[in-house]
Order: structure tokens, then sequence, then C-alpha cells
């Protein structure tokens, strides 16, 4: 799969799973949900096969960069209409 596949996959559910991991993890701090999140992203998208095909060929920055992709997510997500129902 290569790169541009697999950065569309992570854009596409992100937002999903930082919901279902706020359900989850709501009175825990935010690094500890973000942790969770980036656990689940990173499984989901299965880095080490993408790292084994050289598509991604620095995996560090790969990860800091899907965990900025969950930090604007949860900015976006903070600044809409769900968390005002709460």
């Amino acid at each position: 799969m290569d790169f541009a596949t697999q950065l569309l996959k992570a854009l596409g559910f992100i937002p999903a799973v930082v919901t279902g991991i706020e359900g989850l993890f709501g009175s825990r701090p935010g690094t500890d949900k973000k942790d969770a999140v980036m656990s689940f992203v990173q499984t989901a998208l299965s880095m080490a096969d993408a790292v084994a095909n050289k598509d991604i060929v620095d995996q560090e920055k790969f990860k800091l960069g899907v965990g900025k992709l969950i930090d604007g997510a949860v900015e976006c997500l903070n600044a809409s209409a769900w968390a005002k129902e709460k």
C-alpha cells in the first residue's frame, strides 16, 4: 500500500477513533487518550507492513505526523457542536 493510501486511510477514520476513545477514556488525561488513539491508528494502518515495503522510510516522522493529525481532529471536534452537547 503506498504512502498516499496510508495517509488517506488515517485521515478517514481518525475523528471516529478520537470520539470513541473520548467515550471510553473521558476522565483520563489528554495524553493517555492521545496514546490510545495513536496505538489504535498504528495497529489499524499496519505501519510495520508499510515500513517493510519501504513506503514509509521514516517511521518516527510518520508517527509524529499522525500525532499532529490526531491533535487537529481533537481541536476540530472540540470546536464543533458535539463538544457543546455535554
